[in-house]
């Protein structure tokens, strides 16, 4: 009877040493994932590769430090002359455009309001009992709302309005290693012209193009050559160069910016403000942009002060966690530490026109 007893006890033992050996391989299968989390790639640095001649030193260290390691590009221009005062990552910057995800709806509306599509009081139903208005659409960045409007604009007066802000054309004048953007040539099979007007499908933007377009808005009408002077000889040389007004409704610019206003005070855009006596307007853009499989996040924007007024559009490219709201977040941080040092004051000292100026080389040896 004690040999039926072996078997049993010999398993048991066996058993226990498997088990044991089950938790020891465990044990040692944890420590390649701690390796490998130690090997992850370093933070991005945006700067890489720019060149900084000719930058406005203040505005380019309030964009680097708001911008951090995060993949992105900023662009900062002054509205009333075109001239680019810093480019942060410059080789994203310039590159052929990104999907402007929902900062196309300002095209939109512009449009909309200078065919009397609608004005900025006319409610629209997006579904039985939710009504918006241009402002509130804006504001709240409703995609709905925008694919009614394309569909009522129709592809024809969509791609000519965005032609004339700017869209599908270099908006530099003679800026190295600028790419334009795209517009397509016919309506996306993906939801047709109202998905180019909610979510920009078909469509690429550079962050130039999109500083062009909002410096026109923040001007009130004229669309101007973005220009990058790198040395004091053509700063000191710098004139401003029209590349045509705007054939708009007479108040579609005021309406528009009644809705980037909304945006940033109770909309989407709600990080890019600081401080009420600075208003800063704005929209918002959140995508995935499939050719590039990247997520996007965008953020167009102007502030409303006496001096020194600025255009500036941030767009966040790669991470999934990037989005419009993230954008505006980076721009308020740009606008905060300006205001800061008071470089919005009549009283900085400053010259119009010539800010404190950066160069990687001696200012004659050219």
């Amino acid at each position: 009877m004690k040999k039926l007893f072996v078997v049993p006890l010999l398993l048991g033992g066996m058993l226990q040493n498997a088990e044991l050996a089950a938790v020891q391989a465990k044990k040692t299968t944890r420590t390649p994932a701690r390796k490998s989390l130690a090997k992850r790639s370093p933070p991005v640095d945006p700067t890489d590769g720019d060149n900084v001649d000719g930058d406005d030193l203040t505005i380019r260290r309030a964009a680097v430090a708001a911008l951090g390691p995060q993949s992105g590009s900023v662009v900062v221009v002054d509205p009333a002359t075109g001239r680019v005062l810093t480019m942060v990552n410059q080789r994203l910057g310039l590159k052929t455009g990104f999907t402007p995800c929902s900062t196309i709806k300002l095209v939109a509306g512009l449009a909309a309001l200078s065919e009397h599509i609608v004005d900025r009081d006319t409610s629209i139903f997006t579904g039985r009992h939710v009504a918006y208005t241009l402002t509130t659409a804006i504001a709240k960045s409703n995609n709905q709302y925008f694919n009614i409007l394309g569909t009522r604009l129709g592809f024809e007066r969509v791609t000519r309005y965005a032609q004339m802000l700017g869209l599908s054309e270099k908006a530099g004048l003679n800026i190295p290693g600028e790419q334009p953007g795209v517009l397509p040539p016919e309506p996306p099979k993906n939801g047709g012209v109202g998905m180019m007007t909610s979510f920009g499908e078909g469509i690429a933007i550079t962050p130039l193009e999109m500083a062009a377009l909002l410096s026109a808005i923040a001007n009130g009408g004229t669309l101007y050559y973005l220009q990058y002077p790198r040395t004091q000889e053509e700063i000191g040389q710098f004139t401003p160069r029209v590349k045509r007004p705007l054939e708009l409704a007479p108040n579609g610019i005021a309406d528009i910016r009644l809705g980037m206003r909304a945006a940033v005070d109770y909309g989407t855009a709600r990080r890019a403000g600081y401080d009420p006596s600075e208003p800063v307007l704005g929209k918002t853009g959140t995508c995935t942009d499939f050719r590039l499989a990247s997520h996007m996040g965008w953020f167009g924007s102007f502030n409303d002060v006496g001096h020194h007024q600025l255009v500036i559009v941030v767009m966040l490219a790669g991470s999934r966690s990037y989005s419009g709201p993230v954008a505006a977040g980076v721009a308020g941080a740009i606008y905060r530490s300006l205001s800061e040092q008071r470089y919005f004051a009549a009283d900085t000292g400053l010259k119009p026109g010539f800010p404190e100026i950066i160069s990687t080389s001696p200012c004659c040896s050219r």
